[in-house]
């Protein structure tokens, strides 16, 4: 029984359920104050029924006129005045019924005990019941209107970064494709082995960009598995001039993340770090309560503040701050920072802390 009822609840519109909700702690309070007036708990029934009967008839009439264009932006203050008018209107007409009824069945209210009161009080009365409902309406409609506005937004950031992920899956680097297929030829005759393995390497990159195209969220696994394919196929590429270190805690590996949260991070340490003397890159993901954080460091530095962004592909560092706000909203820390001194030590460090679980699917 309980069950239905809240099905039933929660099937009805949000204008309905404040209707109900609304009148009905009306109804009791009225109740209660006219079994005070009238020490009857009868007539209190009575005169209640008959009250909100004429206020919830009414209530529905102004609902449609509050949904007309006139109301359909913000209320103006002519907007003001008719609400003012079309309350004064509803508390006119439930105390000329109350006057009406008194007329008709006499035993409610004996003629002894009726004055000025009896159209006077109930008309103030209900026309600030009337008033403060109008009132409640437009805030209500307005707090519904900015929900799903903001739904909206957040949905449509979504599809939007759905699609930029999509393309960067899609969409690989011709240029990292191109040397990748490269070197495999190269090493084909002489080292068909080593060939086999940049193959396999470059095969398991691909199918980490591709697989699960409709899912934005993955395990730590899953993600540094894609890492490890594409730093062993720029291995393959670069030799001893590139140096990586992965190091992920074993109580990191099953937390969820967001996909391709980390790759571009990488991707850029790699074309833009420095390799005078080799690249150095270090990866390290940790976990310190319910905060997953990633380091990603190379050697090099910083491009100078306004200085021209060099050309880059993928879904780059503001698309990562995008993303971190979607899937981590007031939940995350995102740092990219220069350290060392010397210049032959300087690295550029970037470090993520993510709170919680990711937002997504």
């Amino acid at each position: 029984m309980i069950a239905f009822v809240t099905a039933r609840w929660n099937g009805l519109s949000p204008f309905w359920q404040a209707q109900i909700g609304g009148w009905g702690l009306f109804a009791i309070a009225d109740v209660l104050a006219q079994r005070v007036a009238y020490h009857s708990f009868t007539v209190a029934f009575a005169r209640t029924g008959l009250i909100v009967l004429c206020l919830v008839t009414f209530s529905i009439g102004l609902r449609g006129i509050y949904a007309s264009p006139r109301f359909a932006r913000r209320v103006s203050i002519p907007g003001v005045a008719l609400i003012g008018l079309l309350s004064a209107l509803g508390g006119l007409i439930t105390a000329s019924m109350i006057v009406l009824v008194h007329e008709m069945l006499p035993w409610i209210v004996p003629p002894d005990r009726r004055g000025v009161e009896e159209f006077f009080v109930p008309f103030v009365h209900y026309f600030f019941a009337l008033a403060g409902w109008s009132l409640a309406y437009f805030w209500l409609r307005a707090e519904l209107a900015e929900q799903a506005q903001h739904r909206r937004r957040m949905r449509a950031e979504a599809e939007a970064l759905r699609a930029e992920l999509e393309r960067l899956r899609l969409q690989l680097d011709p240029h990292f494709l191109f040397n990748a297929l490269n070197g495999v030829a190269e090493e084909i005759p002489e080292h068909p082995t080593a060939a086999l393995d940049m193959l396999r390497n470059l095969t398991a990159y691909l199918r980490h960009s591709l697989d699960g195209i409709n899912h934005t969220v993955v395990t730590v696994e899953g993600e540094v598995a894609g890492l490890s394919a594409y730093l062993a196929v720029q291995k393959a590429r670069f030799g001893d001039r590139l140096q990586a270190r992965l190091d992920v805690a074993p109580d990191a590996g099953p937390r969820r993340i967001a996909s391709f949260l980390l790759q571009p991070l990488v991707e850029n340490a790699v074309k833009h770090g420095r390799r005078e003397h080799g690249l150095d890159l270090r990866i390290a993901i940790a976990v310190s309560g319910d905060v997953l954080r990633a380091e990603v460091s190379n050697a090099g530095t910083l491009a100078p503040a306004g200085a021209a962004r060099r050309p880059r592909a993928g879904i780059g560092v503001e698309n990562v701050r995008r993303r971190l706000a979607l899937h981590y909203p007031e939940r995350h820390a995102f740092q990219l920072r220069e350290e060392g001194e010397r210049p032959e030590e300087k690295r550029v460090v970037a470090t993520l802390e993510l709170r919680g679980e990711p937002c997504g699917s």
